[in-house]
């Protein structure tokens, strides 16, 4: 055999590349492996690129509401192949940058998938290779539906590379890719049809925010058919039917399921290598990372815990300076924040009402408003703001922001409530005004009493 590395990482994803990276500055022989595009899902099929296409859809909106300004023009349209083309370009620029981030630390890397052969083998390349340590990272993968039509079908991954845009999709799923795909692609200019199973889209998110999503997203223009699935689409004189459970069609240009992402984790041998995974094909881990087998462990959306881009990042970064480093660097699970890239966008951290309920008495305070801006354009757009205070302590347990800046303000929020801040730390912090953020230390009233007593 040869090969022999202190570290295999599988996977060339932001979880992966930053256990390696760490692992290489702190002394040790690391490989890494990655049979499909540097940077993962986020760099090549995800965060990055669909934040672009959020820019472009949020230039026509603001080019609309320039008029309330007094600028005057004609109506810009999007030129979807030349968009198509600059972010594919960024793209690929981005994954260069990850490859080569893991040349300069030292790391081997191959461009090949790799496949467990033992607690301590991997083949690779043709090759078989031993490591003291392999970390699998390998992500997650979209949900692709079986259903009658399931091959018209597109998930979120196809999106990116369309030659066109579609006059009219069909969204099915009420979760954040599914609600930010709706929500680009009617600002974009194509007629959108959201399909989820729920009430409110983004189950598992505050119920306010919910509220308030279903009204943002109808007011860029998405038609919402809440308490719905798609049950069969069949082609039809050049577009598709969508055919929904329970009755009810839909005439669409693309149909895209959303619908959910699943671990990736079918041919790494992991049987081969007796490690265990769960009913939806997940790797289970303990706190340190590791999974049932010593010496073999697993970070990011490969677990299915939190699937979120920075979280898997901080995994790796831990991982690698626990085998190598002195210790290991400090992050807090309970107040990892979060955003949905919709127009206008979501941004939350720490509980929802519900949870803090749960936990005993809890204070609700909750502002609405029109964006000052907004008062110009004419525009019908609310921001909503709402902090929950823990009544016995004082300490903020969650804040949720529906409205502009909102990612941008949340992450200073998630600062605060890391470092414990109370209800009486914002109350005592002086505002910038005007500014939406200023709303979050002017909180006053109690809006409503949560939880027990």
């Amino acid at each position: 055999m040869d090969g022999d590395f202190d570290l295999f990482v599988v996977g060339g994803g932001s979880g992966g590349v930053r256990a390696a990276r760490i692992a290489a500055s702190l002394g040790a022989r690391v490989a890494v492996a990655e049979g499909r595009s540097w940077g993962g899902t986020c760099v090549n099929r995800g965060c990055v690129p669909k934040k672009f296409l959020v820019m472009a859809a949020e230039y026509g909106l603001a080019a609309a509401d320039a008029q309330g300004f007094g600028w005057r023009g004609g109506a810009p349209r999007c030129d979807w192949p030349a968009l198509v083309s600059a972010v594919g370009r960024e793209v690929a620029r981005h994954a260069g940058i990850y490859r080569d981030l893991l040349d300069r630390a030292g790391c081997t890397c191959f461009e090949a998938e790799a496949r467990l052969l033992g607690r301590s083998e991997v083949e690779v390349a043709g090759r078989r290779v031993r490591a003291g340590h392999i970390l699998i990272a390998t992500g997650g993968e979209p949900v692709r539906p079986d259903i009658e039509g399931a091959a018209h079908l597109l998930v979120s991954d196809d999106l990116f590379t369309l030659p066109e845009l579609p006059a009219r999709v069909v969204v099915w799923g009420g979760g954040y890719i599914a609600v930010e795909f709706a929500s680009l692609l009617a600002g974009l200019g194509a007629e959108v049809a959201l399909v989820y199973r729920q009430p409110l889209p983004l189950r598992g998110f505050d119920a306010d925010l919910r509220s308030g999503m279903a009204e943002a997203l109808t007011a860029v223009g998405v038609r919402l058919h809440p308490g719905a699935t798609v049950a069969a689409v069949t082609k039809a004189a050049g577009a598709y039917e969508v055919r929904l459970a329970g009755g009810g069609r839909l005439a669409a240009d693309a149909v895209l399921a959303a619908i959910g992402r699943r671990p990736n984790t079918g041919g790494l041998g992991l049987a081969a290598a007796g490690v265990a995974v769960d009913g939806v094909g997940a790797v289970p881990v303990n706190g340190r990372s590791e999974t049932n087998v010593p010496g073999i462990y697993a970070v990011g959306d490969v677990t299915n815990r939190l699937r979120l881009t920075p979280v898997a990042t901080a995994e790796g970064h831990a991982l690698a300076e626990s085998l190598f480093g002195a210790g290991r660097p400090d992050f807090n699970r309970e107040a990892v924040p979060t955003a949905v890239f919709t127009t206008p966008p979501l941004a939350t951290v720490g509980l929802t009402e519900e949870q803090a309920a749960a936990l005993g008495p809890a204070d609700v305070y909750i502002s609405r408003f029109t964006p000052l801006r907004h008062h110009l354009t004419g525009r019908k757009r609310q921001t909503l703001l709402k902090l929950l205070v823990c009544r016995e302590t004082g300490r903020v347990l969650g804040a949720h922001m529906l409205g502009e800046d909102a990612p941008e303000i949340m992450q200073g929020i998630a600062v605060a409530m890391t470092a414990g801040a109370t209800k009486a730390d914002f109350d005592r912090t002086i505002g910038i005004h005007p500014t939406a953020a200023e709303e979050f230390v002017t909180l006053r009233t109690r809006t409503r009493a949560a939880g027990a007593g």
